[in-house]
């Protein structure tokens, strides 16, 4: 029996893995990175356990230190998360050699399942469909996607459309590869642009029982990882769903698979549907899984790891459920990732409890938490539940919405408008989802930007009023100003006087302030009654209002010139580590070539010439961490 459990993962899956464990009365075990030391995880934990370093090769992904942590700690039995080692079938093997349990499918079956090709070669022998192409792909077979042998999540995945970019692509995808796995084994298969994402729940025990728990839809996905998933897949025939769900289950008998797990196909248009992969262990979607069918996976983990049997059936879903992943990253700028101070993380929902409303929030950090460039840009996960697919997209779309998020950019807009789009409500899924409907969901910034730059300077006086009533006189003011930065970089001036009677702002015709406080301005505009939301973290200000949030930067009246950069300066737009070069000084360069790659947040980023001219300059040198702002490169353009 499982008394002591450590969880050798952080963020939002040890906070949900520490949930059942309070609940089955078993104690928590933590570790932790030096970056993580304040973090949920670990405040929320029994015991916890230092990793030093920040790196995850130096913490999170050091096998012998995570076994002596659970030796220290006390433990008795390891659940390994998602990412990082959970699918390691070393870290399976010395926890067990180290006389612990290990919370997982047996060593071999990981192995199994290790290699993407090694796991088509195993599934084409148990007659599951997979995707192939020769050894020499020819016009055909295009378009074609390379992809790493060794792991996922989005990196080394390339798409080809031409064979001429194939050789590229190639050295691209393992480059990548071996920095993000370990090994630069790569392979391609077709591509199905219009294809979906679906994939099969499975929960076996160590009695024979292997149980096809439900389905989910993930097609909506950026940059080939998730962002929206869904249970049950909508739109399946019954006959098509009873296929999926049994060839999951032949996976599964074929490697001899206990616990948790999920078998991956692609569906395509035609109603074919091909094996991708098989994750061995707990899927970062799995609460969709649990709202419909009741279960607690990680419950039946436990309960499997002790030698107990499942039940001879999986219950029904019942209703429907659809997760948003909240992302640290601003689509509007190529999904760059962002970090910084997390200054609040909440869901309004006025005058009913959360839970109550079918809505679930798994977060893996709060207000006051530094979200750094060392892992995943997943801040948190909002689940809803409700009796059709069309009231869970609006009750998720509408918390979404009202949720107050100030801090580092986030994909907050483009999930709402997502769930909100008549294309995703009709259900016309598939992988390209966000490329095809980009005009409509990473279009310009959400919210009446020019109304809530108002609600801010007039928070602002309200603010300076309080503290000193500053240019308060009995004759009439003169206009005083405030400008604002917004995020698609339209700079917004507000005018306002003080006279006697409070505020009036100028410039916004039939617009009246009705009340004003340091954080909320209320305001009648054309007769409608509007209250804004007003908070100040050094010179950003967020603005939640009705026509949704809206994030300004407060600008100085006078510029500082020592922020002014040469002309053709090129700059780092996120923090991160320079990864490779594809230049040097004295170099013609043409607009869009690619001179160098930061990884920041698990994935690379390129950074491409903005213009044709002279690269004069190079800062930038591989291992090089870099801040926003930092000057990488001057590209002298031709004359």
């Amino acid at each position: 029996m499982i008394t002591s459990l450590l969880v050798a993962n952080r963020g939002e899956i040890a906070r949900r893995i520490f949930r059942t464990c309070r609940d089955l009365g078993i104690a928590t075990v933590a570790v932790y990175s030096d970056p993580d030391a304040g973090a949920p995880h670990v405040r929320e934990a029994d015991t916890a356990v230092r990793l030093p370093g920040a790196a995850p090769a130096d913490t999170y992904l050091r096998a012998d230190l995570l076994v002596a942590a659970a030796r220290a700690a006390g433990a008795d039995a390891v659940h390994p998360g998602y990412g990082f080692l959970s699918e390691n079938a070393d870290f399976a093997r010395a926890v067990e050699a180290a006389g612990l349990r290990w919370i997982g499918p047996p060593a071999a079956a990981i192995e199994a399942m290790g290699s993407k090709t090694g796991a088509k070669r195993l599934m084409a022998a148990a007659g599951v469909p997979v995707l192939s192409v020769g050894a020499e792909p020819t016009e055909a077979d295009l378009p074609l996607l390379v992809k790493a042998a060794a792991g996922g999540g989005g990196r080394g995945m390339r798409v080809v459309r031409d064979l001429a970019e194939l050789p590229q692509a190639l050295a691209a995808a393992r480059a990548e590869a071996l920095g993000a796995f370990g090994s630069d084994e790569v392979f391609c298969e077709p591509y199905l642009p219009a294809g979906r994402h679906v994939e099969v729940q499975l929960m076996a025990d160590t009695h024979g029982t292997v149980l096809a728990v439900g389905d989910r839809d993930c097609s909506l996905q950026r940059r080939h990882q998730k962002v929206i998933e869904e249970a049950p897949a909508p739109g399946l025939p019954d006959a098509l769903r009873a296929e999926l769900h049994a060839a999951a289950v032949s996976a599964a008998r074929a490697i001899g698979y206990v616990g948790a797990g999920t078998a991956e196909f692609l569906l395509a248009p035609d109603g074919r549907f091909f094996f991708l992969e098989m994750n061995t262990r707990l899927q970062v979607e799995h609460p969709v899984t649990e709202a419909v069918t009741g279960l607690d996976l990680v419950a039946l983990q436990l309960q499997v790891a002790e030698g107990g049997t499942l039940p001879a059936e999986p219950p029904a879903a019942t209703g429907c459920a659809i997760e948003a992943r909240l992302y640290a990253e601003d689509p509007r700028r190529d999904w760059q990732p962002a970090t910084g101070t997390l200054h609040r993380l909440e869901l309004t929902l006025p005058h009913q409890e959360f839970e109550g409303r079918g809505l679930r929030l798994d977060a893996g950090c709060g207000a006051g938490d530094e979200i750094t460039v060392h892992y995943d840009a997943m801040l948190a996960k909002v689940i809803a539940w409700a009796p059709t697919r069309a009231a869970a997209a609006r009750r998720l779309a509408d918390a979404l919405a009202r949720a107050r998020i100030h801090g580092p950019a986030t994909n907050r807009q483009l999930l709402v408008d997502a769930l909100r789009h008549p294309a995703f409500l009709a259900e016309h899924l598939h992988t390209g989802f966000l490329t095809e409907h980009a005009a409509d969901l990473t279009g310009k910034a959400p919210g009446a930007a020019g109304e809530a730059a108002l609600a801010a300077a007039l928070a602002d006086a309200a603010e300076r009023r309080t503290a000193l009533p500053s240019g308060w006189r009995n004759l009439p003011s003169q206009p005083q100003s405030k400008r604002y930065l917004a995020a698609d970089g339209e700079e917004l001036e507000v005018r306002y006087r003080i006279i006697r009677d409070g505020l009036r702002a100028e410039g916004h015709p039939g617009t009246v302030l009705l009340d004003s406080a340091p954080d909320r301005v209320t305001l009648l505009v054309a007769g409608v009654r509007r209250t804004h939301h007003v908070a100040r973290h050094d010179r950003r200000v967020y603005v939640d209002g009705p026509a949704g949030a809206t994030v300004l930067t407060a600008l100085d009246r006078f510029p500082d010139p020592a922020e002014q950069l040469a002309p053709g300066t090129l700059v780092a737009p996120m923090p991160g580590t320079v990864v490779r070069v594809a230049a040097k000084p004295g170099d013609t360069v043409t607009a869009g070539q690619p001179l160098l790659w930061l990884e920041a947040m698990k994935m690379e980023h390129r950074i491409t010439a903005p213009a044709d001219g002279l690269l004069t300059a190079l800062h930038a040198n591989p291992g090089d961490q870099v801040a926003p702002g930092t000057a990488l490169a001057v590209i002298t353009p031709h004359a």
